[in-house]
């Protein structure tokens, strides 16, 4: 199942909202005013009048200028595949929620797609040969352009959550999982938040069953402190993805292995063999090595039925 990447990060940053302007906005956060409460307005939908698509915009929050009674809303689009209109599509957003709350507006988008590796556009610009009539210009975070190396030591909640979707070699992925988890001990969340963030790394690195494999000595050479302080945090959220992790590189042996004894199987034979416990699993690796036929495979169905 994929995850939903607009429910995720929406979740994450509404959560973590301040320090995800801290992390990657510095700056606004200097005259954001951060004692006054921080409004999510309501989701808005417009229609893409020229293709009749709607879009829902993903955050938007109502913000107050420090010293000044004056407020501004900050609108976070993620965008989770690259689309050549794109730039447009932001601009119109922009005008229509500019033209609803008559507030100044600071945009912000996320990439946050694998691929393509080129560098987005960040701006939308209407332009003659003799003038340019439009240049509308919007914050971009591009997380497949980011290092996960250059967060592994911020303490901040965001930081933890993203490193997962940054920059990152095939063979780094249990290392950045690990580090993921490292940083986020140190953060001392409350649970529901700890699962929050555990969620959503888990979501984007769910690991193979080899990867899992390295995953598990890396957190074992942890200094006794930092380990003990990750095997804490594991009550909460990864000890769950272990437990996915080693029921899936079970079930990724045994079909393998099943394949090798008896040949290719349905797929309403796959949605039993997923069905199976932990034990079952363990108990049909071996019971596999006496298999000759499929007929073998459902009598011993059968049998666990029968129990």
């Amino acid at each position: 199942m994929f995850p939903n990447h607009d429910r995720l990060f929406k979740q994450l940053i509404s959560t973590f909202f301040i320090e995800f302007i801290e992390l990657f906005l510095p700056q606004v956060r200097e005259y954001l005013d951060g004692e006054v409460e921080i409004v999510p307005l309501d989701k808005e939908i417009f229609t893409d009048i020229t293709s009749g698509d709607k879009h829902e915009v993903d955050l938007l929050m109502k913000v107050k200028f420090r010293g000044q009674d004056a407020y501004f809303l900050i609108h976070v689009e993620n965008q989770a595949s690259a689309q050549s209109d794109f730039p447009r599509r932001m601009f119109h957003y922009f005008a229509r929620l500019h033209e609803k709350y008559g507030l100044p507006i600071y945009p912000v988008v996320i990439f946050s797609f694998d691929t393509p590796l080129r560098r987005e556009p960040q701006q939308y610009e209407v332009a003659f040969p003799d003038r340019s009539v439009l240049q509308f210009q919007y914050r971009v975070i591009q997380l497949n352009q980011l290092s996960w190396r250059k967060f592994v030591n911020t303490p901040n909640p965001v930081a933890c959550a993203l490193m997962a979707k940054m920059k990152m070699k095939p063979e780094e992925r249990p290392k950045v999982k690990l580090e993921c988890l490292r940083l986020l001990a140190t953060l001392r969340l409350d649970p529901a938040k700890t699962k929050l963030i555990g969620g959503f790394v888990e979501s984007y690195l769910t690991l193979t069953a080899e990867e899992l494999k390295r995953f598990e000595r890396d957190l074992e050479k942890l200094v006794p402190q930092e380990k003990e302080s990750a095997m804490e945090v594991l009550t909460y959220w990864e000890k769950k993805g272990l437990e996915e992790g080693l029921q899936r590189g079970k079930e990724e042996l045994v079909f393998r292995q099943m394949q090798r004894r008896i040949g290719a199987f349905s797929s309403e034979t796959q949605k039993r063999l997923e069905a199976l416990t932990s034990d079952q699993l363990n108990d049909l690796g071996e019971a596999l090595l006496d298999f000759t036929s499929k007929e073998d495979l459902e009598n011993w169905f059968l049998g666990i039925k029968a129990q």
